[in-house]
């Protein structure tokens, strides 16, 4: 199995987004029939009308018991307050002396129980008082469905259908909600719809299909419960509502369609496509593409802005270290190949010359050798001290420059002396301070100067440490090239090009610069350290 293949699947940015996007899309559907928020609103409304219209009804239930002069002994349970009725479970009952008994919806949808089919109702006497009162109501009853579509059953006191349908007669004293209010409390329920016809398949996603309302409203008259308004209602249906509000409900897709996509068209110009332009840009690099290292045209957010140009920056570093390995394996094999061709040519010819050589000849040729194994043996060494140069620091230190003198070899060659800021303390610890003079040292006896001077001041947050030699100075044609890996001018006295080189990696490693000064006479170098 290729690489490849065995590679895991990871999701797109692209498969995100969309993903993403998707589901804020239907967060309203999720809302509408999951948590039912909508349809809930439907019942409530329902609710609502069913006990706007069995008041109404009531209230000319009332009168006309009043006008017909029942005693109230003949009445049903006494109740509380001032003679309206009490809703169970719907807020604070009102002070007895406010004139409105308002009763609240209380049905929901995702948490009330739905009871099963309504009972029929039982058999019963009803008293011939109230069912004269029931037969007067009947066809105002009657005409009342036939406009809000809802079920009416007016009982007396006892629970007995005294008019509306065809249970006149009947009693519905055993059913849940008449029980309460037959006792003043206001009562809802939900219970299972007997449907005349089947409920079509597109509306049975909504639950409200399949359940009917019903509502008790409790008559009071005086302080006694002279009978309840029984009635019933199948709510709104939430599909059948959405399709009359198409319109509406198309202009509003269409609205969160747009948005949607708008929000795509940013996401993808924003974050996936400079990312897919980072990643080209990456492969063609790898590639060896050195054009492709440059800022890309868009980068659409600050992150990505920030990503890329420390991208483009790593591989800036990349590349230029890339040069300057292939430019030093150059030299180093350039500055190896000479002394050991010099060391194999005069070994060669001891080797064939053996016998024929006088003692002189032997003892140059011998110690032409030696020299240039001693070159070889530098080499190495500044080599290796570069090498440890490059490294960053592994633990952090800080020293002055007195301390650092205080390591310093002694050189018979040239006098070292320190003219200032002796205490101020610099980030570098003080065996590295004392190689980076040393490699200044070396350079100003092997340029003729008899003496160096060492400062130090401090320069806002960084302390600049100057070195100064009265030496033969540097030509103007050499100053550019003096900090390149192994250019120097004294190679006869073992020079080898590296000193500077050393320097300027320590420097470079604890986050400072190395520069050549103007000076009157000699050569200066300045340092600049971060202040410890």
């Amino acid at each position: 199995m290729s690489a490849e293949r065995r590679r895991k699947w990871r999701p797109g940015i692209g498969l995100i987004i969309v993903s993403i996007l998707l589901t804020v899309m239907a967060l309203p559907l999720v809302g509408l029939f999951f948590f039912r928020i909508y349809e809930n609103q439907l019942v409530r409304q329902t609710e609502a009308a069913l006990i706007a219209e069995a008041a109404a009804i009531g209230a000319v239930y009332a009168r006309d018991l009043r006008d017909a002069g029942i005693p109230p002994e003949r009445l049903g349970t006494v109740v509380s307050g001032s003679g309206a009725a009490s809703s169970s479970g719907v807020g604070r009952e009102p002070p007895v002396d406010w004139p409105y008994r308002p009763i609240e919806p209380q049905l929901d949808l995702a948490t009330g129980y739905i009871l099963g089919p309504r009972p029929d109702a039982e058999p019963a006497t009803p008293d011939p008082a109230f069912a004269a009162i029931g037969a007067r109501l009947d066809q105002v009853i009657a005409d009342t469905q036939v406009t809000t579509l809802a079920g009416f059953r007016l009982l007396d006191p006892r629970g007995v259908v005294i008019a509306g349908g065809g249970d006149i007669g009947r009693s519905f004293a055993g059913v849940e909600e008449v029980q309460a209010a037959l006792v003043g409390q206001y009562a809802s329920a939900f219970r299972q719809r007997i449907a005349a016809r089947p409920v079509p398949s597109l509306y049975s996603v909504t639950r409200g299909t399949g359940v009917r309302i019903f509502v008790a409203v409790p008559v009071v008259v005086g302080d006694r419960v002279a009978g309840v308004v029984y009635a019933s209602r199948t709510p709104n249906n939430i599909v059948k509502h959405l399709y009359g509000e198409r319109g509406k409900v198309l202009a509003a897709a269409l609205s969160i369609l747009a948005v949607t996509l708008v929000i795509a068209y940013v996401a993808v110009r924003t974050i996936s496509r400079p990312m897919l332009a980072l990643i080209e840009r990456t492969q063609r690099i790898a590639a060896g593409d050195a054009s492709a290292i440059a800022p890309l045209k868009r980068h659409g957010t600050r992150e990505m802005a920030e990503l890329s140009a420390a991208f483009i920056d790593m591989a800036r570093k990349l590349q230029a270290r890339s040069e300057t390995i292939r430019t030093f394996a150059s030299h180093v094999s350039h500055e190896l190949k000479s002394p050991l061709t010099a060391i194999h040519g005069a070994a060669e010819l001891l080797r064939d010359t053996d016998g024929e050589m006088t003692a002189e000849e032997r003892r140059r040729f011998l110690g032409n050798i030696i020299a240039d194994a001693d070159r070889l043996t530098r080499l190495v060494r500044r080599l290796l001290e570069l090498a440890r140069a490059e490294a960053p620091p592994l633990s952090g230190g800080t020293a002055t420059l007195a301390e650092a003198l205080s390591l310093l070899p002694e050189d018979g060659r040239i006098t070292v002396r320190l003219d200032g800021g002796s205490d101020l303390r610099f980030r570098m610890s003080a065996e590295n301070a004392a190689i980076a003079i040393a490699n200044f040292v070396d350079n100003s006896a092997r340029h003729g100067a008899s003496q160096c001077a060492l400062s130090a001041a401090a320069e806002g947050n960084h302390i600049r440490i100057a070195a100064a030699d009265d030496g033969d100075g540097i030509s103007p044609n050499n100053r550019q090239r003096i900090f390149e890996p192994f250019f120097t001018t004294r190679r006869e006295s073992g020079g080898t090009g590296l000193g500077l080189g050393i320097v300027t990696a320590l420097v470079k490693a604890h986050d400072g610069s190395l520069r050549l000064a103007e000076s009157a006479r000699g050569a200066r170098f300045e340092i600049d350290l971060p202040a410890a």
